[in-house]
């Protein structure tokens, strides 16, 4: 019997040009923090970060208002609780100040066979999916989850 871990893609416009526009300037000074309290969850087991420890660099949209968070959690619930009982929840707070509201489905989260890293682009496909069908077994959110396969 195969073992599932979950990965959780989501993306972001941000209000500043690009991620040095002085208007994301707190959030970028709290980046590392953010991304340490992840990296020391419980469940945690992976993100997708550059050689600056975060994924701000990287454009995979090709548009520099987009920024992208992938990871990979143990559970929904590890995964629900580093995003609302640690210092991420109050950044999820202020998230207006940053950010554009997205006008779509901006989280998207499957379940891949422990071990398995998914790329970016699949990644992104998942999000496309789930923004053009809407939650099933294949792609969810955190409005309507589905459990872990039982094969």
């Amino acid at each position: 019997m195969a073992e599932y871990q979950l990965a959780e893609i989501n993306i972001a416009r941000m209000k500043g040009v690009n991620i040095d526009d002085p208007i994301m300037k707190e959030f970028v000074d709290n980046l590392d923090k953010v991304n340490e309290i992840a990296e020391n969850s419980d469940g945690f087991v992976w993100r997708l970060k550059d050689e600056d420890n975060n994924a701000t660099n990287l454009n995979p949209y090709n548009d520099e208002q987009i920024i992208v968070n992938f990871s990979i959690w143990e559970s929904i619930e590890t995964l629900e609780h580093y995003m609302y009982k640690t210092f991420h929840s109050e950044f999820l707070k202020r998230r207006k100040e940053w950010f554009q509201t997205f006008g779509q489905v901006s989280t998207a989260m499957w379940w891949v066979k422990k071990g398995e890293i998914p790329d970016i682009a699949e990644a992104m496909e998942k999000l496309d999916y789930l923004q053009k069908n809407g939650a099933s077994e294949i792609v969810f959110n955190f409005k309507q989850k589905y459990p872990k396969p039982l094969y």
